[in-house]
């Protein structure tokens, strides 16, 4: 069987990881063909990591043409972008920045019908999806999702900044959102793909809930999920270690994304 050739797109933290696994891990079933970055210095740095100095292509497009599957794990703003534009030329697709697609998800399915393709969305940061998807062939009732993560992980964040939110000045739990994921997906884009997950898992952005709260007592990015449906209750609690590169992923959420892909390249799949 030929080996799976896999382009990436976005060369910081995440792509970084998943590209030294596929090279070190997956090299009998899996090749690395492309990287790309809107940030040509990061693909080339990476190139040279690996010691494929090739590996580094100009464009998007040169890279989905020279991949069976295409990794996005680029941001938000262009995951809806780069996904499209695999699809429709054939390809395959793994999903990272969740919370850019949300919204398209119905467009997504179709594109990955019309052209024979599949879309992949790992777990994340975040245990239950499982759970969450077998529920759903029943009856959901309610799922919510409660995100604490501590105040500076949310530097930067526009929605913060409008409220004017002095982060260095909150010393106890300090909820910032709580509303539909449809709106916590949209004002939180870097912090909150969880939801995203969740709502095309479960019963969509505009019915599942989500809390955020910024709480200067932690040092890990913790979610709890609460699932209320026909076949029971399901409540689920996650505790996560920061990515050592970037303090805004959780280690857990790229670990989610090998597992996917060793999944995808191994002829038995376990769980739901």
């Amino acid at each position: 069987m030929p080996k799976l050739k896999i382009g990436i797109v976005g060369c910081g933290a995440i792509g970084s990881s998943l590209a030294k696994v596929i090279v070190r891990d997956f090299a009998k079933d899996a090749q690395l063909t492309a990287l790309y970055d809107i940030d040509k210095s990061k693909s080339i740095k990476l190139s040279r990591l690996l010691k494929k100095k090739s590996l580094g292509v100009r464009d998007l497009s040169l890279l989905i043409k020279k991949s069976r599957l295409v990794i996005e794990a680029s941001s938000a703003k262009s995951s809806w972008d780069i996904s499209r534009k695999a699809l429709s030329s054939g390809r395959d697709i793994m999903i990272m920045s969740v919370g850019g697609v949300v919204s398209n998800s119905g467009q997504l399915r179709r594109l990955a019908i019309i052209n024979n393709c599949k879309v992949y969305i790992p777990s994340g940061a975040i245990c239950g999806v499982d759970a969450l998807k077998a529920a759903r062939v029943g009856k959901i009732k309610k799922v919510t999702l409660t995100t604490r993560k501590n105040p500076l992980s949310f530097k930067g964040v526009k929605y913060i900044e409008e409220k004017g939110i002095s982060l260095s000045k909150i010393k106890n739990d300090k909820v910032l959102f709580s509303g539909l994921a449809k709106d916590a997906v949209k004002y939180f884009p870097q912090n909150i793909n969880v939801a995203a997950v969740l709502s095309m898992a479960g019963i969509g952005q505009n019915k599942t809930r989500v809390n955020i709260i910024a709480s200067p007592k932690v040092s890990k990015n913790i979610h709890e999920i609460r699932i209320e449906a026909g076949a029971g209750n399901v409540f689920s609690r996650t505790e996560n270690i920061l990515h050592p590169d970037n303090p805004k992923t959780s280690f857990l959420a790229v670990l989610s994304a090998i597992a996917t892909l060793k999944q995808i390249l191994e002829p038995v799949r376990i769980g739901t």
